[in-house]
């Protein structure tokens, strides 16, 4: 089975990020559904045992704390002059990059890229360079949401949509008390 690790991103702060890029719709465009909207922290792999790989998740996730993911920009990528993704890129913070070196050592995964925290909110089909000039997008962000578990998640089979939690693991603390998703009011310009 094909799965991957990943932060749900909360329903209302998916929507409010649909709105923001819902000019892009008479595009060729493929939106990520608003339920299927996450942070991946461990790219896809297949996977054997679904069972052990949940209960190695939980091991690991349980030795860290919750930590805040704050969505700073939202623009086209992962490179400007042939963008394939529009994204919401986040701030790396000290724990996110622990937690993310943890699980990909746990899972037997390599990534030596620097961790470029972002949430993908479309996939640009044909020419992402005129989209993006057609549509420049390149604004500040200023949401937050309190990360306070990690899912595994099964990849669709091929031909079908929509991504499959299988199961959560809480961080080991609780996180604030404010409400798990913060917005200001620059973030809905």
């Amino acid at each position: 089975m094909r799965v991957f690790l990943g932060v749900k991103i909360a329903p209302d702060l998916s929507d409010q990020l649909a709105r923001l890029v819902k000019e892009l719709r008479e595009e060729q465009v493929k939106f990520v559904s608003p339920g299927d909207v996450h942070l991946t922290m461990v790219p896809p792999w297949n996977e054997m045992s679904i069972d052990e790989a949940i209960q190695k998740m939980r091991l690991i996730v349980s030795k860290f704390g919750p930590f805040p993911l704050e969505l700073r920009r939202l623009n086209y990528g992962p490179e400007a002059k042939r963008p394939r993704l529009l994204w919401a890129e986040c701030a790396a913070p000290d724990e996110a990059v622990a937690l993310r070196g943890a699980l990909l050592d746990l899972f037997g995964q390599n990534d030596d890229r620097p961790f470029r925290p972002h949430i993908t909110l479309a996939r640009l089909r044909g020419n992402g360079a005129a989209i993006a000039r057609r549509h420049p997008i390149d604004r500040p962000l200023s949401f937050v949401q309190y990360v306070e578990s990690v899912e595994l998640f099964r990849s669709p089979p091929a031909g079908a949509t929509g991504y499959q939690v299988l199961a959560s693991a809480p961080l080991a603390e609780r996180a604030p008390s404010a409400s798990s998703v913060e917005s200001t009011p620059d973030a809905d310009q």
